[in-house]
């Protein structure tokens, strides 16, 4: 095995912990059908149930990745290996290493607080909570597969949930929104099946297994296809221009809790699999697409930021904000080095809470205004100076304030760039020139939208709605907390991952002294 692969022979879990992780929220779902009460007025239950299971998950994760998670290794831990159907080759297997480790730390606790934000939620409320119980589950056993089918079993069940969330509880075209997006998403993962399969077919011996799977790192042109396959699957998901299409639609239709599931963590699964499959599987391919990856990275970054100006929907142009965003995760892969790679999933986890904070805020404003068109609002900051604090907090740490941790996730990114020499010089700076761009536009759309919400002309009707309540301020405030926290203190995020991602470094270096050998230029 090589020294330098990101995976370990670490000694398997005395205890299923990840099981226990992945099964408790899918075991509540089962529960909400049984729950006594009228379907359709009787919220509260399955409301608190869903809160109680996803809050004790969300525990069980800190105690376990407290407890048990070693940071100074980079391999997989606590490894869960079983047999599950025999005649496909589909096995149980979990394990966690820093790759996934802080994505389901992100992942319980945006499902928890969008739990926490959907309170109100009237119509069909155990359907609801039990879906959010069941995204749950599937979120979690997409970031903790180490088996190729069980990876896609995950991946394709956790679409479910999300069309279904905003296709009963969307707005009023919610149908368009939800079928996009699974026509988008379902199209994709075709050919996610295909070269993931292809994969498992190639080697010596057929296998599904993660692990097996990297050992192989194939190339020449079956490597390309199989790149190219994963690239477009999980590009939908990130999502790449011009793949994108599907997201502002969704964010637009989809309640306030749904966008910040959508936001916060689905986003992210594009970004982890990207890096879990196409660098990890096949960094010769990826060394030589990398700076082609670098250049969609900059199309996203200027068109997302572009198309956010031309939005006259809150929600919308925040959409439109996140595929600018997100297009800093594909620089930092492309970056293919250590402080690329780290500022990637800085990056990945620093968007998701401060997106799901900015949808939180909006869905706040939206159930007093019962608007979200830009045009109709204004003067909010006197009827809403709370509100209005929060939501001005999360734009700064949109634009990458320093101090938030926007900031140290995009300038992480950069220095990886800049600091990749296998790049030519002009390649790095004019990299760097045009996603400055980007960096100058965010503060543009992003203030001139709180100026015209909050400071625009005032509109006699708004003027005497309440402020956010206890509830809404205690989940603004989990995520304000963790976003200072970063920016202040990114340690505490970048230990989880650091022995994971020097280790995908090394081997992609490895991989590239063996290219400069046979005469394969990158520059």
């Amino acid at each position: 095995m090589d020294a330098n692969l990101p995976i370990s022979a670490a000694s398997p879990a005395t205890f299923p912990w990840l099981s226990l992780i992945v099964l408790l929220p899918a075991a509540g779902s089962l529960l909400m059908p049984l729950l006594p009460g009228d379907e359709q007025t009787s919220s509260e239950t399955p409301r608190n149930l869903a809160i109680s299971i996803l809050l004790a998950d969300f525990l069980l994760i800190l105690f376990v990745f407290i407890r048990f998670f070693d940071r100074q290794d980079g391999g997989l831990q606590l490894i869960e290996r079983t047999s599950w159907i025999q005649a496909i080759g589909l096995e149980w297997s979990l394990g966690v290493d820093g790759i996934s480790a802080p994505l389901v730390i992100l992942s319980g606790v945006i499902t928890l607080l969008s739990a926490t934000a959907s309170w109100k939620i009237k119509s069909k409320p155990r359907l609801y909570f039990g879906l959010l119980l069941l995204q749950a589950s599937a979120q979690a056993l997409v970031f903790l597969s180490q088996d190729f089918l069980l990876f896609f079993l995950s991946w394709e069940l956790e679409l479910v949930p999300v069309y279904l969330l905003i296709a009963i509880w969307g707005g009023s075209r919610r149908l368009y929104a939800a079928t996009k997006f699974i026509l988008y998403t379902a199209l994709a993962s075709l050919l996610i099946l295909i070269s993931g399969l292809a994969l498992a077919f190639s080697g010596p011996s057929f296998t599904l297994n993660l692990s097996e799977l990297t050992l192989l790192s194939p190339s020449g042109s079956f490597g390309l296809l199989c790149y190219l396959g994963f690239l477009i699957g999980f590009g939908v998901k990130l999502p790449i221009f011009p793949l994108h299409t599907w997201l502002p639609d969704a964010h637009g239709e989809a309640n306030a809790p749904v966008s910040m599931l959508l936001a916060g963590v689905l986003l992210k699964m594009g970004g982890y699999a990207l890096l879990r499959f196409n660098v990890q599987m096949l960094p010769q391919i990826h060394l030589l697409v990398a700076p082609a990856l670098i250049i969609i990275g900059i199309v996203n970054i200027i068109y997302g930021a572009l198309n956010a100006f031309a939005q006259d929907n809150v929600k919308r142009r925040i959409a439109c904000s996140s595929v600018s965003h997100m297009g800093f995760v594909l620089l930092g892969i492309g970056a293919i080095n250590a402080l690329g790679i780290s500022g990637a999933m800085l990056q990945m986890i620093s968007h998701g809470l401060i997106a799901a904070a900015m949808f939180f805020i909006t869905g706040t404003f939206y159930e007093r205004t019962k608007t979200l068109s830009i045009p109709n609002m204004g003067g909010l900051a006197k009827a809403l100076p709370i509100t209005f604090a929060f939501f001005l907090a999360s734009s700064l740490a949109s634009l990458a304030l320093p101090g938030m941790s926007g900031f140290i996730s995009e300038i992480t990114v950069f220095l990886g760039i800049t600091s990749q020499e296998l790049f030519t010089s002009f390649f790095r700076s004019l990299t760097i020139v045009i996603a400055a761009i980007g960096l100058v536009l965010t503060p543009i759309y992003l203030l001139s939208m709180c100026r015209r919400v909050f400071f625009g002309p005032r509109i006699p009707a708004l003027a005497l709605i309440e402020d956010i309540n206890t509830r809404e301020l205690l989940i603004g405030i989990s995520l304000l907390i963790p976003t200072l926290t970063i920016g202040f203190w990114p340690r505490i995020a970048i230990d989880l991952y650091k022995a994971s991602t020097d280790l995908m470094a090394d081997r992609l270096i490895n991989n590239s002294l063996i290219a400069l050998s046979q005469n394969i230029g990158l520059g």
